[in-house]
C-alpha cells in the first residue's frame, strides 16, 4: 500500500485522472509498437561493420535509460530511442557513400548532439524550431521518410541499380523480396485495423519463415543470453577525428533533423495526451527537452546514433497513458530485452524492411499540410522532400530546401516572410557548397 501510495504522489496519479494498472498497459501497447527498433538499428548500423549483438544491446540500452529519465524527470508518457533516418543517413551516406569509417560517423552524430544540447541549455530550441516555416519541417520530416523507404525497398529486392535507368524493379520471383513483401503488407494491414504490433509481428514471421526458406539464415546456439562485451562499440566513437570542416554540413544536419524531429514528437504526443496548450508547451517541458538532447549525446557516444523522442508513444497515450509512469514501463521492458541479444544475428534485412517502408508512409503523410497553391511554398517544401531520396543525402535535401525558400520568397517580393534563422542556414549551406562543394 505505502509502494502505491508513493508511485500516486511521485507520478501524480490522481491528479492526471490515471492510474497504475492503466499506466501499466499503456508502457506495454506503447512498447510493442517500438521494439521494432532492437532489430531496425543492428541491421541499418551493421552496414557499417558495427557489431549486430553489441548494437542490439546498446540500442536496448539506451532507450531504457533515456525512456526513464523521461518519466522520471518529466512526468511525461514519451518514449526514446536511436532516431530512424538518422541510423540510415549515418550507415548508408556517411559510411557507405562518403567512405568514413563508423567512428568518425558516430563522431558527426554526437557533435549534433551536443549542438542540439547547448541550443536546449541556451533555451533558444523551441525559437529556432518555430521560425523555421511549416513547409521546410513538413518537407524535411517527408524526405526523411522517402529516403528510409528507399532503403526498406533495397533491402527487400524490390528496387535495384540499374545503369540505363538508375534504379529498376528487382527479381519477383526471389524468395527472400517476396517474404519482405509479406513482411510490409503484415505491418500495413495489422495498423490499419487498429493493432498496434504489426511491426513486431512482422519481423517475428518474416524472420520464422527466412529460417526455413533461406539456408543464409541460421540459428544458432541459444536464443537467451547474458549480454556480450560492449567494448567493441561503446566508447569507440571518434570524437576529435569527426570535428572536420569537411564534416559540418553533416554535423549541422543532424543537429537539425533531431531539433524538429524530437521537438515535433513531444509537442504531437503531449497534445494528444491533452498535456499542452495552444503554443505547444506544456509541463516540465525544460526538462524533457534537456532529458532528450542528453540522451541524443549518451546515445552517439554508446555507438547507437542519436536518440529521439518516438511518436509510437502516442499509441500508449490513446489506451490512457498519461503520466512518466508509462515510459517508465516501457524503459524496464526495453533493460528485460537485452538478454535477446542473439536474435540480433538472425533477423535478415529484408524481414525488417517492411518496418521501414511503413515508417516512411507515415512520415510523408505529413505533406498534406503544405499549402500547394501557393508556390513559394510548395516548391521548397517539394524540393527538400524530394532531394533527400534522389541525391540520397538528408543534408542536401536540407540545403537545397532552405535556398530554395529564400530565392522564391525574395524573387517574388515577399522578402518580409523571410526571418533570420532561415536566411542565415540558407547562407551557411551556401558557404558550404562554395567552399567544400
Amino acid at each position: 500500500m505505502k509502494n502505491s501510495s508513493f508511485i500516486h504522489r511521485f507520478f501524480k496519479l490522481s491528479q492526471n485522472h490515471t492510474n497504475p494498472k492503466t499506466e501499466i498497459i499503456a508502457g506495454i501497447t506503447t512498447f510493442f509498437t517500438m521494439v521494432y527498433i532492437v532489430f531496425v538499428n543492428p541491421s541499418i548500423l551493421g552496414v557499417t561493420g558495427m557489431d549486430t549483438q553489441v548494437v542490439f544491446v546498446t540500442t536496448c540500452l539506451i532507450a531504457a535509460f533515456g525512456t526513464i529519465a523521461m518519466g522520471l524527470f518529466s512526468n511525461l508518457p514519451i518514449a526514446l530511442a536511436p532516431a530512424m533516418g538518422l541510423n540510415a543517413f549515418f550507415a548508408f551516406v556517411v559510411v557507405s557513400k562518403l567512405g568514413y569509417s563508423w567512428q568518425v560517423g558516430m563522431g558527426t552524430i554526437f557533435w549534433g548532439s551536443v549542438g542540439l544540447f547547448l541550443l536546449t541549455i541556451f533555451q533558444v530550441r523551441y525559437w529556432l524550431m518555430t521560425s523555421v516555416p511549416l513547409s521546410l519541417r513538413v518537407g524535411i520530416g517527408a524526405g526523411i521518410g522517402l529516403f528510409i523507404a528507399l532503403i526498406g525497398l533495397k533491402n527487400m529486392g524490390l528496387v535495384v541499380a540499374n545503369e540505363a535507368t538508375l534504379v529498376t524493379v528487382g527479381n519477383l520471383h526471389s524468395p527472400t523480396l517476396l517474404m519482405g513483401v509479406l513482411g510490409f503488407f503484415i505491418i500495413v494491414v495489422m495498423a490499419a485495423m487498429g493493432r498496434h504490433s504489426g511491426a513486431l509481428v512482422s519481423i517475428i514471421i518474416v524472420t520464422a519463415l527466412a529460417l526455413m526458406f533461406d539456408d543464409s539464415v541460421q540459428l544458432s546456439g541459444q536464443i537467451l543470453s547474458m549480454p556480450p562485451s560492449l567494448s567493441p562499440v561503446v566508447g569507440q566513437v571518434d570524437i576529435a577525428g569527426a570535428f572536420d570542416t569537411a564534416l559540418l554540413g553533416i554535423i549541422f544536419s543532424f543537429m537539425l533533423v533531431n531539433l524538429f524531429d524530437s521537438s515535433g514528437t513531444l509537442i504531437a504526443v503531449t497534445d494528444k495526451a491533452g498535456i499542452s496548450d495552444e503554443q505547444g508547451r506544456f509541463p516540465k517541458m525544460k526538462q524533457a527537452l534537456l532529458v532528450d538532447s542528453t540522451s541524443a549525446m549518451a546515445g552517439s557516444f554508446m555507438g547507437t546514433s542519436a536518440i529521439s523522442t518516438y511518436i509510437e508513444s502516442g499509441a500508449g497515450v490513446s489506451v490512457g497513458g498519461r503520466t512518466g509512469l508509462t515510459a517508465v514501463v516501457v524503459g524496464v521492458l526495453f533493460l528485460c530485452t537485452i538478454f535477446l541479444s542473439p536474435l540480433a544475428a538472425i533477423v535478415p534485412a529484408y524481414a525488417t524492411a517492411g518496418s521501414l517502408v511503413f515508417v516512411g508512409i507515415l512520415m510523408t503523410s505529413s505533406l498534406v499540410k503544405v499549402a500547394w497553391d501557393d508556390l513559394t511554398e510548395a516548391v521548397p517544401a517539394f524540393i527538400t522532400a524530394a532531394m533527400m531520396p534522389f541525391t540520397y543525402s538528408i543534408t542536401e535535401g536540407i540545403a537545397f530546401g532552405f535556398i530554395s525558400y529564400c530565392i522564391m520568397k525574395a524573387a517574388t517580393g515577399r522578402l518580409k516572410e523571410l526571418n533570420a534563422p532561415v536566411i542565415i542556414v540558407a547562407l551557411l549551406f551556401l558557404v558550404k557548397f562554395a567552399w567544400i562543394g
